[in-house]
């Protein structure tokens, strides 16, 4: 990997570490919603060992290649997330910073939390698939769950205070450049916040521990959902104005894995307010929830699948086919990152939408030929993700 960027860093090369911490959870969902787990929340290495062990060929070959995926991607999370941290430490002694925390731009720092609480996500993943007997003691993990999420909270709360007060007491923001949807990270850091508190909220069986963490989730997501709808109209304005900037254009699928975070921060809340409330799962709104949210990921993944193939991003930013010089340095932008989420989103919450809103509400029958076929979809826009992720790593990281 490159070393000593300095003025060239930006912090958007989080998102590289992000990506892949995202595909680290992409195939822990394979054991989440294809193994059966009867007594735990989520799969564990207690639920999925008797069939790597004892289970047909086909099913311990399925196991293992999960395995192999899953580790692969969280170390490639781990060394990206100490490269960035090493690198980013010199980006604070250039001019360079200097000049990005006076611009616009101050908001990519929130691309640092947002990569914090995904490790912490992938951190529990991996708790959970390796260590034996885990859930015997997790009840005694949660608070400290809780503590990390609280950590990245404030720590994305402290970047965005800064920077907002200071766009509202000296009015530089400058809206001429903000045509895309750039500034949508900040909502996509606080959903992350929210979903990661969400998580003890739905698993825990602690009185104390469920109301907090599910109080901490609900601020996190009502502040990202104001956000992003004021970042929505602010950067559909400056587009229609202007026209999208070409290098900004994969920003238009960043409500993807906004919406599935936001998805899953709902659907753990409403199981951790059965703990509370005793109130018992309602199949309808499972289905019409699952479906709004998915739809809308069609929406704006089909728009965006649009606008980027017409302004040719895809050739120049991912594959580096540049029709003039000019455009070398922006066909090279971390930014160009931000596919990755998505794709990983739209698969999480695929398989949600699969288990929760189908399966769960009767509608599909688990392993049949038409949820194979919904399936189908889903494994291919998997597939492409991580391809184009692979890419990237050798065009920007080698």
């Amino acid at each position: 990997m490159k070393t000593d960027l300095g003025e060239k860093y930006s912090p958007l090369y989080f998102l590289a570490a992000l990506g892949n911490g995202g595909l680290t959870v992409a195939f822990f969902i394979f054991f989440m919603f294809m193994m059966p787990h009867p007594d735990t929340p989520i799969a564990t290495l207690d639920s999925v060992w008797p069939y790597i062990k004892n289970g047909p060929l086909m099913i311990t070959m399925f196991c293992l290649i999960g395995y192999g995926g899953m580790l692969w991607f969280a170390y490639r999370h781990v060394r990206m997330l100490a490269w960035n941290i090493r690198e980013y430490r010199l980006f604070k002694q250039t001019a360079a910073y200097l000049q990005l925390i006076k611009s616009n731009n101050e908001i990519t720092l929130m691309a640092i939390p947002l990569t914090l609480t995904m490790t912490i996500n992938v951190m529990f993943v991996l708790g959970a698939m390796l260590v034996p007997g885990l859930w015997k003691v997790v009840e005694y993990l949660f608070p400290f769950a809780f503590l990390a999420f609280f950590a990245t909270g404030i720590y994305s709360l402290t970047i965005y205070y800064r920077f907002y007060s200071k766009m509202l007491i000296q009015g530089h923001f400058q809206q001429t450049m903000n045509n895309s949807l750039s500034q949508m990270i900040s909502s996509f850091t606080f959903a992350m916040n929210a979903v990661g508190f969400a998580a003890p909220a739905a698993m825990s069986e602690n009185p104390y521990i469920v109301p907090v963490s599910a109080f901490c989730a609900m601020f996190f997501f009502a502040v990202a959902a104001l956000l992003a709808i004021k970042n929505l109209i602010l950067g559909f304005h400056a587009m229609l104005d202007q026209g999208i900037s070409r290098e900004g254009s994969a920003s238009l699928w960043i409500l993807i894995p906004i919406l599935t975070l936001l998805g899953i921060t709902t659907i753990r809340l409403a199981h951790g307010f059965h703990f509370l409330f005793q109130s018992h799962g309602n199949p309808v709104f499972n289905f019409v929830f699952c479906s709004v949210v998915i739809s809308l990921q069609i929406f704006f993944g089909i728009l965006g699948y649009i606008i980027m193939r017409q302004n040719n991003y895809f050739p120049e930013f991912i594959h580096g086919i540049t029709p003039a010089p000019a455009t070398n340095v922006a066909a090279k932008t971390p930014g160009t990152y931000a596919l990755i989420c998505p794709g990983v989103a739209f698969w999480v919450f695929g398989m949600f939408f699969l288990d929760k809103g189908l399966v769960n509400s009767g509608l599909l029958q688990i392993f049949s030929m038409p949820w194979f076929i919904l399936l189908l979809p889903l494994l291919l826009v998997l597939a492409k993700t991580i391809q184009v992720n692979s890419k990237l790593n050798r065009r920007l990281l080698h």
